[in-house]
C-alpha cells in the first residue's frame, strides 16, 4: 500500500468515525430519537469505521472494498431524507410518515438548510470521494 493510499483510507476512516460520534452525540447527549431513515444511515456508516480501520491495520485496501457500495447507498439515502425536509413535494401526504419519528423533522436547522441528514450526505459523500481516489491510486 503506498503512502497516498493510506492517507486516503486514513481520512475516509477520520471521517466515518467523526460522523458515527456525531450520530451519538445527538442521540445520546442531545437525546434526539434518530428516525427510520437515520437508523438506516447509521446501519451504513458505523461499519465504514472497521472496514476503514481494518484496511489500515493490515495495510490492505482490499478490505475496504464494501465501502465504497456502503458509503454511496448511504449517499443516495441521505440525499432522499434531506429532500423528504426541504422538499414538499416528497414529503408523504398522511403526514410525517416512517415511525414514531418524522423523518421530514429537524433537529437542527442551522442557516436555514444545515440539517442531519445534510451532514450524513456530506459525510457520505466525503467517504465516496475518498474512496475513488484510493482506487485510482491503486491502478
Amino acid at each position: 500500500m503506498t503512502k497516498k493510499v493510506e492517507r486516503l483510507l486514513f481520512f475516509a476512516w477520520l471521517q466515518a468515525f467523526i460522523a458515527m460520534i456525531g450520530s451519538l452525540i445527538f442521540s445520546e447527549v442531545l437525546e434526539f430519537i434518530p428516525c427510520e431513515k437515520c437508523w438506516y444511515q447509521r446501519i451504513l456508516m458505523y461499519p465504514l469505521v472497521l472496514l476503514y480501520g481494518l484496511a489500515l491495520v493490515k495495510k490492505d485496501s482490499r478490505y475496504a472494498g464494501a465501502g465504497l457500495i456502503m458509503s454511496g447507498i448511504g449517499f443516495l439515502l441521505a440525499a432522499y431524507h434531506y429532500g423528504l425536509q426541504k422538499l414538499p413535494a416528497l414529503q408523504p401526504a398522511f403526514g410525517g410518515g416512517c415511525g414514531p419519528v418524522s423523518c421530514s423533522g429537524e433537529y437542527i436547522n442551522l442557516l436555514g438548510f444545515i440539517t442531519i441528514p445534510l451532514l450524513s450526505f456530506t459525510a457520505f459523500t466525503i467517504i465516496f470521494l475518498l474512496h475513488v481516489q484510493v482506487l485510482r491510486a491503486g491502478k
